[in-house]
């Protein structure tokens, strides 16, 4: 046996080690229990690689990304094995890992009942129990296609080979660019083959290192995402290195469900998804009403104060206007289909942009009008397929907080910080304190336009406003625009989830497109620099997210309803709607329940309502022209006089606190 040497790497740190040939990555990291793969050159390997002289080894852990994927996609190999062996008839679509969990779709005759997934998960425990060994194969094309004659969608894949990325989601799993690859399960004592799987791998080493998952639901889903094909049953689940973990994500999931912003908006009448509209419209009821006026004026008042100027843009427009703005031969496929009248194609307007370029165009431009900040509340519409359709936060239509800044390359870097700073302080009043960011840029696709040297510039003048901030800054490499580079602000909620809200994107490509120009201080004309700004993201969109973060009991400013006032008895109504009355004048939002339900009943309901005040009086708060506070927590502060308690309310209001 000759001598190997190879590299164990870790960090940033590097042991050079001689080992004989045949050595695996399972033997370099012997007795490490959470190392369930190698790093080589970069390419993810199974523990039994046999390492060559040279190479360079990192140990994967299964609690890194990588770890998790691995983890997750041998978890689906053994839940579309155990389908296999409860019904014979189903064919194998795609299984990939997926965030938390991971996925296998299957064409089946009759639907997956939830019986039936109970089945399944205790067929899985008996394949993980039985210890089998996940092998790689590599094959021919000719190969696979004979020992997978019966499964026509992995036909259809290998068909694929190069192009299966974009062929359908999560088909990269199985498919790449190179050698086809089968994995077999292996019966640990006797090396008999159990099942196989067209994969590229890895896997862990045997179905016995999966700790711990679970069967979640089953859905509908088309075959590679598409309305044409056929639908298959697909079946998900979740996957976490210790049992500890299984048992704090599905307790995550419980609070998660209950913060749901399509629950609590039907609990607390606030919107509404009518049948008749279709899927993705919502329809906000008069308590939604109020909460997005708030949500809108608020966010008018501060862009006001710095120096935005409001615009206002139709919903349509000639098609030709989104062909100059490069949107419809690059983002043609998420706009509605054009209507056609007037001997011309029309389209719904997906985006605010273009209109906005066409006021800056309307008239000539001074240097000295620089930066000009214009701002809107435009709707727009987007054509989502239904499968991502989710309530208020991936809608058809909704309302974008729309801004676009004009300006000069020198006064770029500086409105770039500007910028956001403004809109990380107005998240912060919203209640959002957590941020990460991340830095989005171009890769070597052609979907994008424009020169390298304007990406280069645009690109580090965005890192260095991110810089600025002091936040953890995220790389994100072919996520940009097609247009320009962006920085997207990552906010967590109270539970932990990371919410992507407001964007930021430098773009010099399309003033160049629709010949924007301003004159400069030496009379010569310049194109400007134009910056595109969402701050919600889209008003839908945020307002789900906050109903989500204070799971509907939003802080008083932003509440429907910030008080109801609750007499003890019939004879105090009078009294708490002349106190209503009086807040009222003063901006407060407050109702009196003046029901025939008893004092208790009336309690429970402002406690569903997460109503942040409940307004008590009896004769002696009466008596003594005072009234009493009871809070969310039930905690309660009597005989307070009424204008104690009007300022109290008007203060909690204004320092937008939580209670």
């Amino acid at each position: 046996m000759s001598d190997v040497r190879v590299t164990v790497q870790r960090d940033s740190e590097r042991e050079e080690r001689v080992v004989t040939t045949g050595t695996t990555a399972a033997d370099l990291f012997q007795g490490e229990r959470s190392v369930v793969a190698a790093r080589v050159a970069g390419e993810l390997k199974d523990l039994a690689y046999e390492v060559v002289d040279g190479d360079a080894v990192e140990p994967v852990e299964i609690s890194s990304e990588d770890g998790l994927n691995i983890l997750r996609h041998s978890a689906a190999h053994v839940m579309a094995q155990a389908v296999q062996e409860l019904f014979p008839e189903a064919k194998l679509g795609i299984g990939p890992p997926i965030k938390d969990g991971f996925y296998y779709d299957f064409d089946v005759e009759t639907p997956f009942h939830p019986d039936d997934l109970k089945r399944i998960e205790k067929k899985m425990q008996e394949i993980q129990k039985r210890g089998q060994k996940f092998a790689r194969r590599a094959v021919s094309d000719d190969a696979a296609r004979e020992e997978l004659a019966d499964e026509p969608y992995k036909l259809e894949l290998i068909g694929l080979k190069g192009s299966a990325a974009d062929a359908a989601e999560g088909a990269s799993a199985e498919v790449g660019a190179g050698e086809l690859t089968i994995y077999d399960n292996l019966d640990a004592k006797t090396g008999e083959l159990c099942w196989k799987d067209l994969c590229r791998g890895p896997h862990l080493p045997s179905t016995r290192a999966i700790p711990a998952f679970k069967l979640m639901r089953s859905a509908a889903a088309y075959w590679r995402g598409s309305e044409k094909n056929k639908q298959l049953q697909r079946i998900y689940g979740t996957a976490w290195p210790t049992k500890d973990e299984l048992k704090a994500h599905l307790e995550f999931l419980v609070e998660a469900e209950k913060r749901d912003h399509r629950k609590l908006g039907a609990e607390l009448d606030l919107f509404s998804f009518p049948e008749e509209l279709g899927p993705g419209l919502a329809v906000f009821h008069p308590k939604g009403g109020v909460v997005r006026k708030v949500m809108e004026d608020y966010s008018r008042q501060r862009h006001e104060v710095s120096g935005y100027e409001f615009v206002n843009t139709p919903h349509l427009s000639k098609e030709r206007l989104f062909e100059i703005s490069g949107h419809l031969p690059h983002y043609g496929e998420s706009m509605f289909p054009a209507i056609e009248f007037d001997e011309q194609n029309y389209r719904l307007k997906a985006m605010n942009c273009p209109m906005h370029n066409l006021i800056f165009k309307s008239r000539g431009r001074s240097y000295r009008e620089l930066p000009l900040r214009l701002f809107e509340f435009g709707t727009v519409y987007r054509y989502e397929k239904s499968g991502v359709v989710h309530g208020l936060t991936r809608s058809r239509g909704f309302t974008q907080d729309d801004s676009h800044i004009y300006c000069t390359k020198e006064q770029m870097p500086q409105e770039l910080d500007t910028l956001l700073t403004f809109v990380l302080d107005l998240l912060r009043d919203y209640g959002l304190n957590e941020f990460e960011l991340e830095l989005s840029t171009r890769d070597e696709s052609d979907k994008f336009i424009g020169s390298d040297e304007d990406w280069e510039e645009a690109t580090e003048a965005l890192r260095q406003a991110a810089e600025k901030q002091g936040l953890p800054l995220v790389p994100d490499p072919g996520g940009a625009a097609y247009y320009g580079p962006k920085i997207s602000v990552q906010a967590r909620d109270a539970i932990g989830r990371s919410w992507q809200m407001s964007t930021l994107q430098v773009d010099f490509n399309q003033p160049k497109r629709f010949g924007l120009e301003y004159t400069a201080a030496d009379g010569s004309k310049q194109q400007p620099v134009m910056l595109h700004r969402a701050l919600f993201g889209s008003i839908e969109r945020f307002f789900g997210v906050l109903l989500e973060h204070y799971a509907g009991a939003f802080p008083a400013w932003l509440a429907p309803v910030q008080a109801t006032c609750i007499p003890i008895g019939d004879a105090h109504v009078p009294y708490l709607q002349e106190f209503a009355a009086e807040a009222k004048t003063k901006g407060l939002r407050i109702e009196v329940d003046s029901s025939s339900d008893r004092m208790q009943k009336k309690i429970r309901n402002a406690q569903k309502s997460k109503v942040p005040f409940m307004i008590i009086a009896g004769d002696e708060d009466v008596a003594h022209g005072a009234v009493s506070f009871r809070y969310r927590d039930g905690s309660q502060k009597n005989g307070i006089p009424r204008e104690e308690a009007i300022a109290e309310l008007l203060d909690v209001v204004e320092r937008r606190v939580q209670l």
